[in-house]
């Protein structure tokens, strides 16, 4: 008797607190907010929520909190919603928050930076966007668990959300989820990601396809789909011949090429055939190479470069991405930025074989933090009781998983690769474009590892053709410069009109 009244007494403690579980998973909170931009003289009213959603999993039970910025065109005074594209937008990293896109050339504010110089201290002058997306799309800016005020909740763990698979698996969670909770599931829907954010938007469109959500398009800017482009594994050439070019770009734009070509878009035609026709080779011989057709290639390539041919007969042929920071302007005392090589800095240590840090990233860094942390929390009136993580990468136990499902073989992790992926979505979606945005002075992610990447996906001619490439004399973040920020605008304008038809 005593156990059945026990039994009893715990079913109706379940009936009157049925979420007790659930009682300490902070809510989702948003703020409202009505804004503004001006694009070409003419003036667009938005609808602005910023804060976090509460995303679940496949089983409907609470995993994330996920920290988000939404613009709608204000629907009394502009189209209706349904009919607007939607654009979700992220950064990379992996580990990145999305205020770099953010507050760099899709929000309606922007922040003005001094390039390719360092930008002084406060006052940073945050000003109206006339190169936003705003006047033909709503904008989500997503920030990845970990980032920005995204958090785990409920049972979920960080590591649940820190990995290739990971990661896609929860964004097209959210995005799926955020459609639905937002009426636009009939919307054209694009994915824009920057860096990592394109190696996990070519994941993306593959999973979303699969779960019945195609995309319109997809903006690659800044784009990697092969690790092995930027890692440099021993004994693979590759990342060393994708590199040359961007070497070759720096150089340019430095005026280390004698007799320096007028175009560098020409300039680099040259340069790609060099690469192509007689780098590649010499580099597939090995220790198997003539000592005559080694310093014939070494000499060129110090051309190519305007360092000495001597520096690279040590090297064998191959220098990595750092060790050309170090030494492309050595005898100036300066090393060159990584994620944009117009950018230089003082060398620290003129014996240094790499490169101590990246003059880019610091000329602009504390611009683009303060500023997008003064809009967040001044202009959009997002709680200032919560913490927006510039990056996942300051917190404890940061790690990520770079397993991915299709790159292992017999066990073994045998590429870190989605550009299978972005294959297999464009091979069973034929009317699904991408455009993809390179800056020829990025030595992050390098252009012609993209077209190496795009040359071997094994697409039809017919597929193929609905991938688009455009070039930008800028750096990862073309759009710090001026004239690439008012490409970049016609680029992604005109490519989101045209497929959203």
């Amino acid at each position: 008797m005593k156990a059945f009244i026990l039994m009893i007494t715990l079913i109706l403690g379940q009936l009157c607190y049925p979420n007790n579980e659930n009682d300490s998973i902070p809510k989702a909170e948003v703020a409202t907010t009505m804004q503004s931009v001006t694009i070409n003289g003419n003036t667009i009213y938005l609808t602005a929520k910023a804060g976090t959603f509460e995303l679940k999993d496949e089983t409907n039970k609470p995993i994330a909190l996920m920290g988000f910025t939404y613009y709608t065109r204000d629907s009394k005074r502009g189209l209706a919603t349904q009919r607007r594209p939607i654009v979700f937008a992220f950064n990379g990293g992996p580990g990145s928050s999305s205020f770099w896109l953010h507050m760099g050339i899709l929000g309606p504010k922007r922040i003005v930076v001094d390039d390719p110089k360092s930008t002084p201290a406060a006052p940073y002058k945050i000003v109206n966007n006339n190169y936003s997306i705003l006047d033909i799309a709503d904008l989500v800016m997503i920030d990845p668990v970990g980032t920005g005020l995204s958090i785990p909740i409920g049972k979920a763990k960080y590591k649940d959300f820190w990995g290739v698979d990971q990661d896609i698996r929860s964004l097209s969670l959210f995005i799926t989820q955020f459609l639905i909770h937002n009426d636009r599931m009939n919307s054209p829907k694009f994915l824009l990601g920057e860096s990592y954010g394109t190696f996990r938007n070519a994941g993306l469109m593959n999973t979303l396809l699969n779960q019945g959500v195609a995309m319109n398009g997809v903006i690659m800017v800044s784009a990697v789909f092969d690790l092995r482009t930027l890692l440099f594994p021993p004994n693979d050439d590759l990342p060393y011949i994708v590199h040359f070019p961007t070497y070759a770009a720096t150089a340019w734009y430095h005026n280390k090429i004698t007799d320096k070509p007028e175009n560098i878009f020409e300039f680099l035609k040259t340069v790609r055939s060099f690469t192509e026709n007689e780098y590649t080779p010499a580099l597939f011989k090995g220790d198997q190479i003539s000592e005559n057709e080694k310093a014939n290639i070494a000499s060129k390539l110090a051309y190519y470069t305007g360092t000495d041919t001597d520096y690279w007969l040590k090297a064998d042929l191959k220098v990595t991405a750092s060790e050309f920071f170090a030494e492309f302007l050595r005898d100036q005392g300066e090393i060159v930025g990584r994620l944009d090589s117009r950018f230089t800095g003082i060398n620290e240590d003129p014996l240094a074989q790499e490169g101590s840090h990246d003059p880019q990233s610091l000329a602009i860094s504390p611009a683009y933090i303060s500023g997008f942390l003064d809009y967040f929390y001044g202009d959009l009136k997002v709680n200032k009781n919560l913490l927006y993580s510039i990056t996942a990468g300051r917190r404890d136990g940061f790690k990520w998983d770079w397993t991915h499902k299709g790159n292992t073989r017999w066990g073994a992790t045998a590429a870190i690769n989605t550009g299978i992926d972005m294959a297999t979505a464009l091979s069973r979606d034929p009317n699904m474009k991408v455009l993809i945005l390179n800056g020829i002075y990025d030595l992050a992610t390098v252009f012609y590892g993209v077209e190496h990447s795009i040359n071997h996906l094994g697409l039809k001619k017919e597929i193929k053709e609905n991938i688009t490439m455009e070039y930008y004399e800028a750096g990862h973040m073309m759009y710090t410069h001026k004239p690439s920020m008012e490409k970049f605008k016609k680029d992604v304008s005109q490519f989101i009109l045209n497929t959203s038809k």
